[in-house]
Formats: C-alpha cells, sequence, structure tokens
C-alpha cells in the first residue's frame, strides 16, 4: 500500500499464544470463545505483526515480535512458532536485510513487541538492526526500569537494555511527527507511553493500533485486556480515537489478530463493529 512517499507492508514475525482470559479481562468466555476458540491450555492464537515503511530514504519498522532469544521453558509456555515465518525471512520477501533497517520505533518494550530487538551473539544481547536509531517514549523507557507488580513480567531486559548500553536509543517526549507524514499518538492504558504510529498523507491514513485495539475481536469498548494497567482509560482512549477513527475513515493495523491485518470501522446500535477486513497490498 502506497502512503503519501511510503511504501507500507505487513511483516509477519511468527505466531504466539496468550491466556485468552487475559486476552479479554471481564468479557465471559462464552463470547470471546466463539471468535477467538482457545487450546487445551486455554490460550489463544495471536500474531506478532509489525508493520515495515520504506519512502523519503528510510527503512522504519514498528516493532518487531518476540525474537529468538526464547528459553525452551518460555517456548512452551508462549507457544512460540516461526515455523511458517519469522522476522528475517518475512523482511526478505520485500528485498529487506536486517542492516537495511534505518529506524525501529517501538510502540513500548513489552517482550512481543520489542523482542526482535536484540539478537544473541556469543550468547550476549546486542541490536539486530545493527544500522537502525531506535525510538520509544521516555515516559515509557523510565517505566521499563522499574515496572510494576502487574506487569513486570512482561519486561524482559536483554531486549532493550542492550540499546542503550550500544547508543542506538533515542527517546520521544509526548505526541508529534517523528517523520514527515508520521505522528505518534500516545496512549496510557495498556501501559505508560504506549505510542502508536500513524502514517498520513491527508488523504489515508492508517494507525497502528499495538494493544489499545490488539486483534478485530477487541474493538467493541468493553473488550479491554486484564494485561491493561489502566483499564477504565484504555476504555476512554479507545472511545476518542475509534471515534475519530470512524469519522475520518482510517485504517486500523492489527498488530495481534491471528488471521486480518487491517480493518475499518462503522457504526452500529451496538457501538463500533468491524466494517471490512482486508491485507496491506
Amino acid at each position: 500500500m502506497r502512503i503519501g512517499p511510503y511504501q507500507v507492508d505487513a511483516v509477519e514475525t511468527g505466531r504466539f499464544a496468550l491466556d485468552g482470559g487475559a486476552m479479554f479481562g471481564i468479557v465471559p468466555w462464552v463470547f470471546w470463545s466463539k471468535t477467538n476458540p482457545p487450546d487445551e491450555r486455554q490460550r489463544i492464537d495471536l500474531a506478532a505483526r509489525c508493520l515495515l515503511i520504506r519512502g523519503n530514504g528510510r527503512v522504519i519498522l514498528v516493532d518487531n515480535g518476540n525474537g529468538t532469544k526464547f528459553t525452551d521453558k518460555l517456548k512452551d509456555i508462549y507457544k512460540l512458532d516461526t515455523s511458517r515465518f519469522d522476522l528475517v525471512s518475512s523482511l526478505d520477501r520485500f528485498s529487506v536485510k536486517p542492516g537495511d533497517i534505518t529506524d525501529v520505533i517501538l510502540t513500548h518494550l513489552h517482550f512481543d513487541h520489542a523482542g526482535g530487538s536484540t539478537v544473541l551473539r556469543d550468547g550476549k544481547p546486542v541490536p539486530a538492526f545493527r544500522n537502525a536509531t531506535y525510538y520509544v517514549q521516555k515516559a515509557h523507557w523510565e517505566l521499563s526500569q522499574k515496572p510494576g507488580e502487574k506487569d513486570r513480567g512482561s519486561f524482559m531486559k536483554d531486549d532493550f537494555m542492550p540499546l542503550r548500553e550500544h547508543g542506538v536509543l533515542e527517546f520521544i517526549d509526548g505526541e508529534g511527527e517523528l517523520f514527515p507524514g508520521i505522528d505518534l499518538v500516545v496512549c496510557n492504558g495498556h501501559t505508560s507511553a504506549q505510542q502508536l504510529p500513524r502514517i498520513s498523507d491527508g488523504t489515508s491514513t492508517l494507525l497502528f493500533c499495538c494493544d489499545l485495539v490488539p486483534t478485530s475481536s477487541h474493538v467493541p469498548l468493553p473488550y479491554v485486556m486484564a494485561y491493561d494497567v489502566r483499564p477504565l482509560v484504555t476504555i476512554e482512549e479507545k472511545k476518542r480515537i475509534l471515534t475519530r477513527a470512524h469519522e475520518e475513515k482510517w485504517l486500523l493495523f492489527l498488530e495481534h489478530d491471528p488471521v486480518t491485518s487491517v480493518i475499518t470501522l462503522k457504526h452500529s446500535e451496538k457501538g463500533f463493529v468491524v466494517d471490512k477486513k482486508m491485507e496491506l497490498s
């Protein structure tokens, strides 16, 4: 898909699974299991999909999946599966090598979003994209250094501390334009200072929804994850952002939906629902 000067493509990094109840919070099993059937351990299948943006002399990656540093125990817990595709092979489909990436926008530093930021070399984690600058919100970085008890398990320091140590990390302070035609929307419900990139040329707009709307099943306002540290804030953020997305006909990019990468919205008597499902092309 072209948006202004940019070619925008979905990049699959693999599949994983999380507890279905945790993914849907207070929503009863009888509802969410119809659209997201769980396995025998009550886990639902999820994508770890990232976004490749090329243009204006840049090759930008938004998030990078779980990475390759998981122990066998964690691979089992999270049902990590790269048998169909992984980050490197998926980038290769677009003739992009890790060394070609100029910028990595990290929405936040949870392992399923930032795990591919580093790789092991000689047993030590080092930046996976040697020529890239990595961007994260300053407030979120500060949280990652002293996470709370609720979300401590989502931060794995080998994913992001080497970025600071190698001098490739740049802090962003709040919302605004990062590159021409690419700005950042900051949300605080799921975690402090999660940044959602938005690409727009004034006619077409695509929002990288990240964990504000992780799957198409999470469009209804009450469908909020138990992982969110401020679920009531998430609901208010969804109201505000989805209202604008509907009014301005944005495309919504879904990072975790196992089937669909992009949706649009329509309004019904029950609120916002999915209108169209599509793939980037």
